[in-house]
């Protein structure tokens, strides 16, 4: 192949991408005019121009949002169709765009008119001649890679065949710290999963390095494409294991021109609550088991601790008393109308009742029922009594009355064993901060509980005494109370988390194989209504008891049509680090889906046994390592070694020497910095990630350190494209 030809291409290609780079420029001009002319409307001085200039700029607003994202790789994509079926090459993008006189110019990847540029094989060319994928530096066109698929059709002899194939090119080139979009290399069988019906469940299985991550995403996107009212309206969740793997993922979705998206780790899933800490293994499967409902559900029901037992009261000729048989009675039936918080409004009227019921005085009874609830009300001890009894409770409050083993022996009882309550009273015996593991219990009370009843506008601006002699809501005596009349120790504020049943439309739940029990059901709860995007490898799973979790991922996704696709080509690791990890899979038992590695590197892993100093074997791995990747290092360890490698990577300075200036040295457009280039992670925490190289260290302390520590290894294991070493 002649260089002029590579030369020749690359250059009539350029032609066609400037001219889609002027026309993204004419769209978004005319985007910004149309949200000038919307704030204009806002100054017509009537309710209308207020609402057109709210949809005009909203309008505006997301298309300059999609039409910035687009600016890289914008055009990657050439079709050369039969002459029956288009006479002109379709030019695939990012994003949509068409001429000045409304000819399309670019076709959107999720348009139905370029499904054929992934779904196309030479198998099935669908009429596809050839296909081109255009590599670009921004505006610019660096390379052509071409498919003849069909090369009986009339025409083809005079298409000029170039490259190597795309797929293999963007296989090989280095990783930084973020996923991309593979919008110019999605293969046939990603392809149908991405493209999928939107309604019900789908499933996509595979082994490590299949994409099951990025072809997730991937559809996130294309479910935007094709029901955006819908999807954007109700929005999408994406749910994954940690805060480092959304780091890593982030930038998927903006660079398809997406943004109508909830990323979430499972310590940020309930709003405006974030958890980075895992409690250790043992600890964890006592709080992910599905048993832990049970504990909660009774823990919302208990009395709040230090709370009021009796009250006595003398009324005319009356003594009026409420003791410890009574008011739980009265607690029991309020119990069984609904969530504690929302029977708020009922508590002050039941203790009436229940209070009145003693009047037996002719004194009382002459005065009637209205003027004993106006004395009660206007009583300053029934008021911090009927506070004190039935507190508006917030989850963590709850939470908290778990640290106290005595609470949690009597709410445990018959569920949970002494010694997995000895384990949770340890975990909750720090400083009080939540672990990753605590927050679905944190969601279960927030359900157990329910919401505080809200009250209107109106009701807010009454005034205290208003308050006090205009009824029997306990809502009320809440806000009259809250400056004069609150228990000490006991101030109130109003609740600013509320919570909705189904406030999703669409759930993308990633690595779904390590969920806990009690994390499909704190997920569960956000798409009841939704449809449902499942990825995971149950070879892979940290959670011990899968048939409990299966359980209540069925109980999740009850009633939904399920579609189910398997991914079978590994497409990260070379082949020589796959067999490597495939073999160690066989090795300890574990029923491993084995993908086709297609990459071979010619290099093999590398054991080094023996070790005696660990912290210079250590040194000197990585520093091999990242001076033979231009990519991101990661050095995996066990749980206990984590701070103490942290502290000996800070002090190797001279790594980026050793390492022949990779560190230090390395080009910006690869990693945002040299200290972003080696990174140190615990086996759970490479979930999801890969890198260029990997330096496993006491691979035996990763396995021995929880009961699914050979399933975290293999995974480990998986997550390096191009050099694996381990420290034994």
């Amino acid at each position: 192949m002649s260089e002029q030809l590579v030369e020749n291409e690359i250059g009539r290609e350029q032609a066609v991408v400037d001219r889609v780079y002027v026309q993204l420029k004419e769209s978004a001009r005319a985007a910004q005019e149309l949200a000038r002319e919307g704030h204009g409307r806002g100054r017509l001085g009537h309710e209308g121009g207020l609402v057109e200039r709210d949809a005009m700029v909203f309008q505006a607003a997301r298309r300059i949002a999609q039409l910035d994202a687009a600016h890289e790789g914008l055009v990657f994509g050439r079709l050369d169709l039969t002459e029956d079926l288009d006479p002109e090459p379709r030019y695939i993008g990012r994003i949509g765009l068409r001429d000045e006189n409304r000819d399309s110019l670019l076709i959107d990847w999720r348009a139905p008119a370029a499904a054929v540029f992934y779904q196309a094989t030479a198998a099935e060319p669908h009429g596809v001649v050839r296909r081109r994928v255009l590599r670009c530096l921004g505006p610019t066109v660096v390379g052509v890679e071409d498919e003849l698929l069909d090369p009986d059709s009339p025409g083809a002899e005079a298409l000029p065949i170039i490259g190597e194939g795309a797929l293999m090119a963007q296989l090989s080139r280095a990783r930084d710290r973020s996923m991309h979009s593979i919008v110019a290399t999605i293969q046939a069988e990603q392809d149908k999963a991405i493209r999928a019906p939107g309604k019900g469940v789908v499933s996509i299985s595979g082994g490590p390095g299949t994409g099951k991550t990025v072809v997730a995403l991937h559809r996130a996107a294309y479910l935007l494409y094709t029901d955006r009212r819908r999807y954007e309206g109700g929005g999408v969740l994406i749910v994954g294991p940690s805060g480092v793997f959304m780091r890593y993922i982030e930038r998927v979705l903006p660079s398809l021109g997406e943004t109508a998206i909830a990323l979430r780790s499972l310590g940020e899933v309930v709003d405006g609550v974030r958890a980075t800490r895992h409690d250790e293994p043992a600890v964890a499967d006592v709080k992910g088991s599905a048993r832990m409902a049970e504990v909660v559900r009774r823990a919302a029901r208990q009395q709040a601790p230090g709370s009021p037992r009796e009250f006595r009261v003398f009324w005319r000729d009356d003594v009026i008393v409420l003791d410890r048989g009574v008011l739980g009675r009265l607690r029991r039936q309020l119990m069984s109308q609904g969530r504690r918080n929302r029977q708020l409004p009922r508590v002050a009227n039941t203790l009436l009742d229940a209070m009145w019921r003693q009047v037996r005085g002719e004194r009382g009874r002459e005065r009637g029922r209205e003027a004993f609830n106006d004395e009660m009300l206007s009583s300053r001890a029934f008021v911090d009594f009927a506070l004190a009894w039935w507190p508006p409770l917030e989850a963590t409050e709850v939470l908290s009355w778990l640290r106290d083993p005595e609470f949690l022996s009597r709410v445990a009882e018959g569920v949970l064993a002494a010694e997995e309550q000895r384990l949770l009273s340890k975990s909750w015996s720090g400083d009080g901060s939540l672990s990753v593991e605590d927050v679905p219990l944190l969601d279960e009370l927030r359900y157990a509980l329910g919401d505080v009843p809200q009250r209107s506008d109106d009701e807010r601006e009454l005034d205290d005494t208003a308050l006090l002699q205009g009824g029997h809501d306990l809502q009320e005596l809440v806000t009259a109370a809250d400056r004069e009349y609150a228990p000490a120790g006991r101030p109130w504020t109003p609740p600013t988390n509320r919570i909705e049943d189904d406030p999703y439309a669409h759930v993308l739940v990633d690595e779904a194989q390590d969920l806990t029990p009690m994390q499909w059901r704190m997920v569960g709860r956000r798409g009841r209504t939704a449809s449902w995007t499942i990825v995971g490898d149950p070879a892979q799973s940290s959670w011990p008891v899968p048939e409990e979790s299966a359980a209540a991922r069925a109980a999740a996704l009850e009633g939904k049509e399920l579609h189910e696709f398997h991914l079978s080509t590994n497409y990260r690791n070379s082949s020589e680090i796959y067999a490597h990890a495939a073999a160690y899979a066989s090795r300890v038992g574990l029923d491993a889906d084995l993908p086709t590695a297609v990459r071979s590197t010619g290099v093999e892993p590398e054991e080094v046994t023996g070790v005696t100093d660990l912290e210079a074997a250590t040194r000197q791995a990585v520093a091999d390592v990242a001076g033979r990747v231009e990519g991101t290092v990661g050095i995996v360890v066990p749980v206990a070694r984590r701070s103490e490698v942290n502290a000996w990577l800070a002090s190797w300075p001279e790594l980026a020497e050793d390492a022949a200036g990779a560190r230090a040295a390395v080009d910006s457009s690869v990693t945002p910095s040299g200290e972003d280039r080696v990174v140190v992670l615990t086996g759970l925490d490479t979930k999801g990630l890969e890198f260029d190289g990997i330096v496993v260290v006491r691979p035996q302390e990763i396995e021995d350190e929880s009961a699914t520590g050979r399933a975290t290894l293999y995974v480990v294991l998986t997550r390096a494209t191009q050099l694996l070493t381990t420290l034994s």
